[in-house]
Order: structure tokens, then C-alpha cells, then sequence
């Protein structure tokens, strides 16, 4: 097979570009034994591919220059040498940004048709809704009647928190960009109230939109958005911290004044509990949340909406969508 892969041709200061990336061509090697030849059906693109594009120390290691760029994938199954995993399968798989892949069986999760549209198995019942469900009960632990207040409450992530958190019974106000996010989280998902980021009003409209308060904060973005949230924090509020996207293009420390004293007295005083997450952290979790995730999209209580563009070719523009917000729905590319 002629291969198509794109490469990290160098490391972003600030936002990526297109200069970022380099698209080249190659043969897949033979199968060994335990292996098989993968077909990508879809590409999963994620806010933390901006953090795998820079050496700085993280979670995770970096894309290597040169090195095919990292993502989620559903693919079908061309060849196999692993027992159990036959020709024409569907699999999950993490196979990055190329059109074939020879890779070890093991660890590949078959996909049952049944089960909804594969590229669900990206967003709502892949990493997305995984992270959602367990960021939420887990660390947010929502009780009936509490305030739940989401950034990115549109995107592929929020948009799954807000409905988990309308299930447990609470209220829920989203944050998003734009009149027609907004309109979407609580006209389509049921949301209480949804704020615009982009408001010059914005944390006088989060207060009015919360007049209790915020009990649980599920944090997607950082910066400004957190400024607004930080003030209206009850006593005991819980903070499941899954992203900082509007700091990830940052190559310095943003202007203005230091607000750490600010916030470690927030957290002193009010016994605030902020937790980071990775989602593999709670990986043992995986049967329950296909359990109940499937359960409550087959009751219409999980509505979802995807933003799909077509050609590998794109995902370097998909990417930059996702960074900037201008996006609407989980970001995918169909091959």
C-alpha cells in the first residue's frame, strides 16, 4: 500500500500553521506476526494535539519532527495476523494522522455496527465522552439541585458534561462562543442558560445566570473564562480541570497581574477542590460509561453534534478550527 502520513515538520510558536506540517507519502511494511494492516475511516482531532506539537515537559511525550502527528482513529481491517481480529473488521485504534497503518493487534477494540454511527466511537462514546463522564462523576460528583456551570459547553466535551450533569438532576449554565452556540446548548441539549465568552458583559451575565452560585465548575478553557467563574464559587465547589485551551498557543506568561494569591486564597477559604484530569486515569471506567453513555443516547437523552471536514489533506485545518473555537461539534476528518 502507498501510505499517505502528515508529519510535524516543526514545533508552533503560538498558534500552528500550515508550514507546521508536511504531508509525505510511503509504502506500509509486511506484516509480522500479532500484527495488522489498518484502513483510517475517521481522525479524531483534539484540543491536546496542540500540547504533543511542543517539547515541553508534559503527560505525555511529544510528536517527534518527522514523526507522523498522533490521534485517535476508527479504521477497518485490510489484513490480519492476530487471532480474533479478521479482515473487514471495524477497530478503535490510535493510529494518528495517516491513511494506512501496520500495527500490533493487541489492544484494539472491535466495534459492533449496532452500536451507532462509528464515528461516535471519537466523540460521544470515545475519549470525549469518557472524559465527560468520568471528569464529572468522578471529581465534579454532582448532586441534585446543584448549580454545574461548563465552558466550551458546544464543544465535543462540554456539550456531554452538561447533558451528564442534567441526568444528575442539577442545573446547568454553559459557557460558549457566539449567539448560535449558546442557542444550540440550551435549546437542543436542554441546558439552563448558556453565557457568550465573547460578551464585553460576560462575568455580570455568569453572575446573573447563577444567582446561587457555582457548585461544580468543569473546566475546558482558562484565562478569562476562569476569572468569571473563580468569584461565584460556593464553599466546598469541585473543579474537575480537563483543559486550559485558550492558554495553549501561549509561548510566555500572559500581561497582567499575578491572580495566584487570588486563587489559593479561593481555595483556602471556600475549601475549594481543584483537580486535574487525564482521561486514562480512569480507563477501568470504560465499561460503565459505554454502559450508560449508549443507554441514554438510545433514550434521547444525549443529543451530540460532529463537525466533520473530508481529506487527510485537512486536518491540519481542522486542527487550527479547534484552537481558535470555530468549530461547532467534535471535529472530524472522514477519509
Amino acid at each position: 500500500m502507498i501510505n499517505r502520513r502528515i508529519v510535524l515538520a516543526s514545533r508552533p510558536e503560538g498558534e500552528p500553521e500550515a508550514a507546521n506540517f508536511r504531508l509525505e507519502t510511503e509504502e506500509t511494511l509486511p506484516l509480522g506476526e500479532g500484527q495488522v494492516l489498518l484502513k483510517t475511516l475517521y481522525l479524531s482531532i483534539d484540543p491536546y494535539m496542540r500540547g504533543r506539537m511542543s517539547d515541553a515537559p508534559s503527560y505525555a511525550p511529544p510528536v517527534g519532527i518527522g514523526q507522523v502527528m498522533v490521534g485517535s482513529t476508527i479504521c477497518e481491517v485490510l489484513e490480519s495476523r492476530t487471532p480474533g481480529i479478521e479482515p473487514g473488521d471495524t477497530v478503535s485504534a490510535f493510529t494518528g494522522w495517516q491513511e494506512y497503518a501496520v500495527v500490533s493487534g493487541r489492544g484494539l477494540r472491535k466495534l459492533k455496527p449496532e452500536a451507532g454511527p462509528l464515528s461516535h466511537h471519537l466523540g460521544v462514546l470515545g475519549m470525549p465522552g469518557l472524559t465527560a463522564y468520568a471528569g464529572l462523576l468522578n471529581i465534579g460528583a454532582p448532586k441534585p439541585g446543584e448549580t454545574v456551570v461548563v465552558s466550551s459547553a458546544a464543544g465535543a466535551v462540554g456539550s456531554v458534561v452538561g447533558q451528564i450533569a442534567k441526568i444528575s438532576k442539577c442545573r446547568v449554565v454553559g459557557i460558549a462562543g457566539g449567539p448560535a452556540k449558546c442557542a444550540w446548548v440550551t435549546e437542543e441539549l436542554g441546558f439552563d442558560a448558556c453565557v457568550d465568552h465573547r460578551s464585553a458583559t460576560l462575568k455580570d451575565d455568569l453572575k446573573a445566570a447563577c444567582p446561587g452560585g457555582i457548585d461544580v465548575y468543569f473546566e475546558n478553557v482558562g484565562g478569562k473564562v476562569l476569572e468569571a467563574v473563580l468569584p461565584l464559587l460556593n464553599d466546598f465547589a469541585r473543579m474537575p480541570v480537563c483543559g486550559i485551551v485558550s492558554q495553549y498557543n501561549q509561548s510566555e506568561l500572559p500581561a497582567g497581574p499575578d491572580r495566584t494569591s487570588v486563587l489559593m486564597r479561593a481555595v483556602l477559604t471556600r475549601r475549594l477542590r481543584l483537580q486535574g484530569f487525564i482521561v486514562t486515569d480512569f480507563v477501568s471506567q470504560l465499561p460503565d460509561f459505554l454502559r450508560d453513555v449508549s443507554g441514554w443516547l438510545s433514550e434521547g437523552l444525549i443529543r451530540y453534534k460532529e463537525d466533520i471536514v473530508d481529506g487527510l489533506e485537512r486536518a491540519p485545518e481542522a486542527l487550527m478550527s479547534v484552537l481558535s473555537g470555530r468549530n461547532f461539534g467534535k471535529m472530524l476528518v472522514r477519509f
